[in-house]
């Protein structure tokens, strides 16, 4: 492994989530995110923390 590259564990691995929304939805989200310095991906993570603290689930 190369200097400086940490391996990652298997809780760390990252996997893509596939949401099928309208385009202008999606193009206004992304365009919102823009400008708040932000980035859609983020935003969605923070959203899906937030969801589970709600709802009294915790991260796996």
């Amino acid at each position: 492994m190369g200097k400086g590259k940490k391996q990652k564990s298997d809780q760390d691995k990252e996997i893509k989530l596939v949401v099928r929304i309208e385009a202008k939805l999606r193009d206004a989200f992304i365009e919102a995110c823009q400008d708040m310095d932000t980035t859609a991906s983020r935003e969605v993570r923070r959203f899906i923390r937030d969801f589970l603290a709600n709802s009294g689930k915790t991260e796996a």
